[in-house]
């Protein structure tokens, strides 16, 4: 079973393709701790699941296009991080389950969104639903799951988990509008990567481990230090996608390569390949200028990422945040809930999809 299709049928069963991958790979160590973060999550997370698939299902075009990618699975790293830290607390509770769902809602809503604005044909290994059901149904999709995302927060009642979910939604917004502007231009700095990066990925991984604290009845300096990790977990997150884009085996992935560089995003390796090999940025400005990516170009392009270092130096940044996140937590209590964010942090860098 591939990543992907272990993907469509449950995290329990992602967590556990993981740990074949990393047995083969020789990383026993993480294998089992991965089955141990399996195990912690396996009810939780089929509950999650169970709660998505719940989600209101009519015959309209906005609502079949919100389901079919909601169908399609996913990684649910966002909604197990908010598993995992309501278990640092008392516990994965009816409330926590709603805050799961509303995480992986809004993720969702972004996809849909993106896949119009970036015009994406392919998304987790099958047609966007733009591709099946148009670009205003999928925006209004997004729409859609997003005011039903904030709806189940509101209806569980969390301290400040609406107000900073509505605060976040603003600052992913504000990424947004960073990234298009930047949209094609070769001389974007480190600076507004990390702003978008930031806003886009990392924001919604900070509520989530934050939501969870709050979920479980942690204080709030524990709520904080679980909201550092997750932004953190989420830059490590974003490093490896960029990564992945560039190194990448398709049918894992489930998007073709220089995706990013087709929609114009100029991302962490060609960023740092771009300041230390001087035949980069005419390379870049003669990609951009193309409708795609000619394969002598993306050849050349590779070669100098490779020239470089900079896939190298995207994992290495990678590994860094992700030391960060486990440092911010480490002033919580010991235990399996701690353990599992531990995990969840060294499989987010070695993961290949």
């Amino acid at each position: 079973m591939s990543l992907i299709e272990a993907a469509r049928t449950g995290s329990a069963d992602v967590l556990g393709t993981l740990r074949r991958v990393a047995s083969a790979r020789g990383q026993g160590g993480l294998a089992s701790r991965l089955a141990e973060l399996s195990e912690l999550v396996r009810w939780d997370m089929r509950e999650i699941e169970g709660a998505l698939a719940a989600v209101p299902k009519g015959a309209d075009v906005v609502q079949s296009s919100a389901h079919h990618l909601l169908a399609r699975g996913g990684k649910r790293l966002r909604p197990m991080c908010v598993a995992v830290a309501a278990r640092c607390g008392s516990g994965f509770s009816s409330e926590a389950r709603e805050l799961a769902l509303a995480v992986e809602l809004v993720h969702c809503a972004t996809l849909l969104h993106d896949d119009v604005v970036d015009l994406g044909e392919q998304r987790r290994g099958a047609p966007a639903a733009r591709m099946l059901y148009g670009n205003a149904a999928s925006i209004f999709a997004g729409d859609w799951l997003l005011v039903h995302a904030l709806q189940r927060v509101r209806a569980a009642g969390v301290p400040g988990a609406l107000e900073r979910l509505l605060d976040i939604i603003d600052e992913m917004i504000a990424a947004e509008a960073i990234q298009l502007e930047h949209r094609g231009r070769v001389d974007t700095s480190e600076a507004s990567y990390f702003k978008i990066v930031e806003g886009k990925t990392a924001a919604l991984f900070r509520w989530a481990t934050f939501a969870g604290a709050r979920a479980g009845g942690l204080d709030g300096p524990s709520a904080d230090a679980l909201e550092r990790y997750g932004l953190h977990l989420g830059n490590a997150f974003q490093l490896v996608d960029d990564l992945l884009d560039y190194a990448g085996e398709e049918e894992k992935t489930g998007k073709a390569l220089f995706a990013d560089l087709r929609e114009g995003k100029m991302t962490y390796p060609v960023l740092f390949a771009r300041e230390r090999d001087a035949s980069v940025l005419p390379l870049l400005e003669e990609i951009v200028a193309s409708p795609d990516v000619p394969p002598p170009l993306g050849a050349a392009l590779l070669a100098a990422l490779d020239r470089s270092g900079a896939l190298e130096a995207t994992r290495a940044l990678a590994q860094a945040h992700a030391e960060r996140a486990l440092a911010a937590i480490e002033g919580l209590p010991g235990g399996r809930a701690k353990d599992a964010l531990h995990t969840v942090a060294l499989a987010t860098i070695e993961r290949e999809r």
